[in-house]
């Protein structure tokens, strides 16, 4: 089959989804009811494109190839294609963009029935689908940028989709501001590209850019590193994915796992070739990883809603991302993007489903009578013993709680593990002494990583029911549509690891991934070359000191919350003080947003500053124009008196001033 018209396929049947699903309940009310019909075009525009993706991915000869739709824009020297790259590393993201998100998709079938909104919902999904394939596939930046801001959009339409609860509205809203800084900065890099080189294309970027100055290299980098903070919620610009919890929980899962936030570790992976030209910049990008995932992990630790601890998470994992994108690991960032949108997305389906279940546990304990004004169906100190009631959800839910805590032959091990070698590796053989501290920090989050989400594990899961009247009162495993996408997902969760283990290559031994994406063996993917290599036994002993640092802390939080269940977490804040109340407050980072940015721009610049020049420069001149063209309609109103008379003397007047004009004028 033709290669062009299957990317087309790929792109555009999720906005026929979204056009067909979004359009015809507007002019055909009755399609609003129809949900069998929207979840099945829904899901069928995602999982279609899946298979397409599929079948390329198996016949890719390694050759890329270019999809030109049609000519954008042309202006002066700028000739702008609206034009689809095909190579590894853009048949990777699809696959995980429409594999993970079509499962998520079928989910959703179940989890929004009976909403008012479904038909709204599903077409928010499909188009969410088409911009992030807008994004992995463009071949050149602006198109990129379409996507980048496509999703952005998508996101602020799903987070806010419950918009009658003004919660949710503001989640949006600062999920959308918040990344505008990000985009800003990612607008300025384009700009800076363009004035240096004349192109956009990342032919000519990847080709041309490694020999542009070092201060323009270090720039353009460091923009587009602030870009991807933006949507891959790094330091300081994460504050909006955690809050984005206020919608549907699927669209957590969709954020989470395969679109949103993997934008930017894509971004830095597609534009490695300049990243690795600007080693300074790496050295940020690590640290700054490094920080963040140590930073959320310890906030996760101290959550009690559920999809705020896989928030928090996600922040974590990303932070691993980026550090080994720091350490010129692209390869194994993008590894860990596969890994974690498996165990990632099947945990915020997992807790979706145990919130179903809650909130009918909330209705029947409504109906019984008790006061449930302060019962929270996320908050998992209201939980507990939920595995005798959700076999196939608790089973799924431990499943990815293993492989993200990087538990040996599950994904997770394999990615996380990979990340921590190539981070010892930059130090031990390449010399980076930033490298050791990104190691250390990456090796005690992994211990923390793997504590949080046991705790998230045996507080829902194990131990005795917490609700009122368990006796009597019980949850209920969720519809197979809900559960079928929780198995798929969990053995994602089990096997993707395997994609890192060594095969036979004509070099010698290289995990698959590396030898499919790695630029010396004919991939898009650079990485920085080395002069050694880490000797095999020291190599052996860095994974089982993962493993057993991974093993040895889930344990130990298993024994302390089987044992005492919540009343741990008292314990810890004890143990900590100062310290958990620290990670409890989320570092203060809202606070201080609210207090030194938020509250200096309304009432310093805007309400001191702009208030009084917009009240009187601008309202002025405004109420001016308004205020003369009242006096001058008042003035002409007096020459409307309404006689004949008055009219044909004026008539007289001015065809006299006209003759004598022409009579002496001439």
């Amino acid at each position: 089959m033709d290669s062009e018209l299957l990317v087309r396929l790929i792109l555009l049947l999720p906005l026929f989804g979204a056009v067909v699903n979004g359009l015809g309940p507007l002019f055909v009310e009755q399609m609003r009811t129809r949900e069998g019909w929207i979840g099945t075009l829904g899901t069928a525009v995602v999982v279609v494109p899946f298979a397409l993706t599929a079948y390329l991915f198996a016949t890719f000869d390694g050759t890329p190839v270019v999809v030109d739709f049609f000519t954008w824009m042309e202006a002066g020297d700028l000739s702008l294609q609206f034009s689809y790259l095909v190579d590894e590393l853009s048949l990777i993201m699809t696959l995980v963009v429409t594999g993970v998100g079509g499962v998520i998709h079928l989910y959703s079938t179940g989890y929004m029935h009976g909403d008012s909104g479904y038909w709204r919902f599903f077409a928010y999904l499909n188009l969410f689908i088409f911009a992030m394939l807008n994004l992995v596939l463009a071949n050149n930046l602006p198109v990129l940028f379409l996507g980048w801001e496509g999703v952005g959009l998508c996101s602020y339409l799903l987070i806010g989709f419950w918009y009658t609860d003004l919660s949710n509205s503001a989640a949006a809203n600062k999920a959308f501001i918040v990344n505008r800084i990000g985009d800003f900065a990612f607008l300025m890099a384009m700009f800076l590209l363009f004035s240096q080189l004349g192109s956009l294309d990342f032919d000519v970027l990847l080709a041309e850019g490694p020999q542009l100055s070092q201060d323009v290299l270090n720039w353009t980098v460091l923009l587009l590193f602030i870009g991807a903070t933006g949507k891959s919620a790094q330091i300081p610009l994460f504050v909006w994915l955690p809050d984005a919890m206020a919608g549907p929980t699927p669209v957590s899962a969709l954020i989470h796992a395969a679109t949103m936030v993997t934008s930017g570790l894509y971004l830095l992976a597609r534009m490695s070739e300049l990243v690795l030209a600007a080693e300074i910049v790496m050295a940020v990008i690590a640290i700054v990883g490094a920080l963040t995932a140590i930073m959320a992990a310890t906030i996760a630790i101290t959550q009690n809603d559920i999809k705020k601890v896989l928030a928090y998470s996600t922040v974590s994992q990303l932070g691993y991302m980026f550090m080994a994108a720091g350490v010129g690991a692209f390869f194994v960032s993008i590894f860990h993007v596969l890994t974690h949108a498996f165990f990632k997305g099947c945990l915020f389906l997992g807790s979706g489903s145990v919130i179903h279940s809650m909130e009918h546990v909330e209705h029947e304990l409504e109906a019984e009578g008790h006061d449930v004004s302060d019962f929270d169906p996320q908050d998992m100190r209201t939980m507990g013993g939920l595995q005798q009631y959700m076999p196939s959800t608790g089973w799924t839910y431990f499943i990815a709680t293993l492989a993200i805590s990087g538990i040996p032959l599950l994904a997770g091990f394999f990615s996380k593990d990979e990340i921590l070698f190539k981070a010892f590796e930059y130090g031990f053989v390449g010399g980076a002494n930033y490298a050791w501290f990104v190691w250390g920090v990456g090796v005690i989050t992994a211990a923390l990583t793997a504590f949080y989400m046991a705790r998230s594990y045996y507080l829902t899961f194990l131990g005795e029911p917490r609700w009122p009247d368990a006796d009597t009162v019980h949850a209920h495993e969720s519809s197979a549509s809900m559960t079928i996408p929780l198995w798929i997902l969990a053995g994602g969760s089990a096997v993707t690891g395997y994609l890192g283990l060594p095969a036979v290559i004509a070099d010698g031994k290289l995990n698959w991934i590396h030898h499919y994406l790695g630029a010396d063996y004919g991939g898009p993917v650079a990485e920085p070359s080395l002069a050694g290599h880490v000797p095999l036994a020291l190599e052996w002993g860095l994974i089982g000191l993962s493993s057993g640092i991974a093993v040895g802390v889930f344990l130990y939080a298993r024994s302390a919350y089987l044992a005492t269940g919540v009343a741990f977490d008292e314990t810890l804040s004890a143990r900590f003080g100062g310290l958990y109340q620290t990670w409890s407050d989320t570092y203060y980072w809202d606070d201080f947003y609210d207090n030194v940015v938020v509250d200096s721009l309304i009432n310093g610049l805007a309400r001191r500053g702009l208030a009084p020049f917009d009240g009187r420069v601008v309202d002025g001149i405004v109420n001016g124009v308004a205020g003369a063209a009242q006096v001058g309609s008042g003035l002409l109103r007096r020459l409307q008196t309404g006689v004949v008379q008055n009219y044909a003397l004026a008539l007289v007047l001015g065809v006299v001033l006209v003759i004598g004009l022409m009579v002496f004028g001439g």
